[in-house]
């Protein structure tokens, strides 16, 4: 019989207003900017173009009361761009939201309660 817990995983939005402030690909985009130092980088990682992705940082840095991203120009050093200290608490906390959602014991019962295939 197939693990439904598997199956079952909650996405979660945070929304300011009508705007999503904060999301799972949000997540992820600010994880690779973090890792690579880079908004084109993490861009490229994601297979997304980088106005896409400058646009997505520049709603997350106007939703917030501070900067999620800092980003330098290019220059002799080349440009660069990484997580605020703000940044790197928003991402820490969405993760243990994340977590926490995931283990509560209302999920593995909504889980149980689904079919083993879904009808078409």
């Amino acid at each position: 019989m197939p693990d439904k817990n598997a199956r079952l995983a909650p996405r979660l939005r945070l929304k300011t207003g009508d705007t999503i402030a904060l999301g799972p690909g949000k997540a992820q985009l600010l994880e690779l900017i973090q890792q690579h130092h880079s908004i084109s980088a993490a861009a490229r990682a994601l297979k997304m173009s980088y106005r896409r992705a400058w646009l997505l940082v520049d709603t997350m840095n106007n939703c917030f009361e501070q900067p999620l991203v800092l980003t330098a120009t290019g220059g002799t050093q080349g440009g660069g761009a990484e997580l605020s200290s703000v940044g790197l608490k928003v991402l820490s906390l969405y993760r243990q939201y994340e977590k926490a959602v995931a283990e509560r014991p209302e999920l593995a019962s909504l889980s149980a309660l689904l079919r083993d295939t879904p009808t078409p």
